[in-house]
């Protein structure tokens, strides 16, 4: 069942039924044959599309912002916010599309050849509820450009966002049977990798749904993008500014109210200006991020996603503490709804869950590490490996801890984030792929050789 419940209120406001395995297949095969007409399409006609998708998501933002806030409780600024990328992905493809699905020569030894880059078919999208467009944007826009076609199935809790943005798409002109919604239970996945018609899934959600995802995926000889969890270390290994430093930080942590995969989980601080960061994170924690509704411009933090969330964040603190973690501030459920108090745990240790699991809410994890060395070991302790960031005064050493990080991406002097032309992915249980850039659109893509 697809349901829109109001996270800040507990409040049931729709149900929606699954989709029948009829629907399903019928869906199915409506891509597959739409596959044959978009592909043909001249790119410089897909990536026109794709570019009045991006002013129609913009005309909509507040729209598509009061949707998330009811939906997922994400705060109204960050929803128009999350609209400004969205708009940005399909501007980059729809501008950047032609050039890079261009020829690309070779010069052989013994003569000439090409690479032709062609779409492969009909893709599965399985999608999340933390960011309800962008995350479907990521992965649309650069295949619609290709010219594969997309059926979509999306977060149980995101209904509306599901259906505004397929007749967005339509609205801009992508053919109904090149973009379609299907509202099917995870149940029916295996079913749709298994068949033919469908050549690959791109899954943003847990470790676990990867897993199983990969699994059908690999049983299929279908192509998988996976971007899965994180626990993103952030370094902080100097500062002459530590106002700013714990602002960024906790800015960066609390974003959408610490359910983003590549925030930063884990503030990995060399010893010497440990005790004050960790005085004024707790103190910055504690007195701006207070709870409010979603809607309001003023609010600082919104509610988790859905009641379960918040109670499964609210046991994980529970258990950190149980076993040895300091609590600093917050760690308490607020009712009614699904609010969880802005959370700062120290002295978390490698027998505790909390060290190698993430925290998906408003939790900040602070290690105290004696040495450079000692902090780049933290940091790469961890069965994630998305995102991570290093701040510090010092560039030259701030690339050298950069590059002993392990992860799919590393900023420096700032902290997680999205931008269209960066590719996007991770390493070990992050994931498998890249997303966004112009690695964004290789994934599904058919590198044909053509000798001359």
């Amino acid at each position: 069942m697809y349901s829109v419940t109001n996270p800040a209120t507990g409040e049931l406001i729709e149900e929606i039924p699954n989709a029948t395995d009829e629907e399903v297949l019928a869906a199915i095969d409506r891509v597959d044959k739409g596959y044959t007409s978009w592909r043909r399409r001249p790119v410089a006609e897909r990536a026109a599309i794709a570019l009045r998708a991006a002013e129609l998501f913009a005309e909509r933002s507040d729209e598509l912002a009061e949707i998330m806030a009811l939906e997922m409780g994400k705060r109204i600024n960050e929803g128009r916010g999350e609209i400004g990328i969205v708009r940005d992905i399909f501007e980059y493809y729809g501008s950047k599309g032609p050039e890079l699905l261009a020829d690309e020569p070779l010069t052989l030894k013994t003569g000439e050849a090409a690479i032709a880059k062609e779409p492969i078919g009909a893709l599965l999208g399985i999608m999340p509820w933390n960011f309800p467009c962008y995350q479907v944007a990521r992965f649309v826009a650069p295949n619609l450009v290709l010219g594969n076609t997309i059926l979509l199935k999306h977060a149980s809790i995101c209904p509306r966002s599901a259906l505004a943005i397929e007749r967005i798409l339509h609205e801009a002109g992508v053919p109904e049977d090149a973009y379609v919604n299907i509202f099917a239970s995870s149940r029916q996945v295996p079913s749709m990798l298994a068949d033919d018609r469908v050549k690959g899934v791109s899954l943003t959600g847990s470790e676990a749904a990867g897993i199983s995802v990969a699994a059908e995926a690999g049983r299929n000889l279908k192509r998988a993008v996976l971007e899965l969890g994180g626990s993103d270390p952030l370094i902080v290994l100097d500062t002459d500014d530590m106002e700013a430093t714990v602002k960024a930080t906790a800015t960066a942590r609390m974003r959408n109210c610490g359910q983003s995969c590549n925030a930063p989980k884990r503030m990995i601080v060399l010893a010497e200006i440990y005790d004050e960061f960790v005085d004024g994170i707790t103190k910055r924690v504690a007195d701006f991020y207070q709870p409010g509704d979603p809607t309001d411009p003023a609010t600082k933090l919104p509610p988790l996603a859905s009641l379960s969330a918040a109670d499964e964040v609210a046991a994980q603190i529970r258990t950190a503490v149980d076993q040895g973690a300091t609590l600093r501030t917050g760690g308490k459920r607020i009712g009614p709804g699904a609010y969880l108090e802005a959370t700062v745990l120290t002295d978390v240790t490698p027998g505790m869950n909390a060290y190698h699991e993430e925290i998906f809410g408003p939790v900040v994890l602070v290690f105290r590490a004696e040495t450079e060395e000692e902090a780049i070991a933290i940091a790469n302790d961890s069965p994630f490996g998305l995102g991570s960031a290093v701040f510090g005064t010092d560039p030259e050493r701030n690339r050298r801890v950069a590059d002993q990080i392990d992860a799919g991406m590393v900023y420096l002097n700032k902290a997680g984030g999205s931008t269209a032309d960066l590719p996007f992915g991770g390493i070990k249980r992050s994931g498998l792929g890249r997303e966004l850039g112009a690695l964004g659109i290789e994934e599904f893509m058919n590198k044909k050789s053509i000798r001359l």
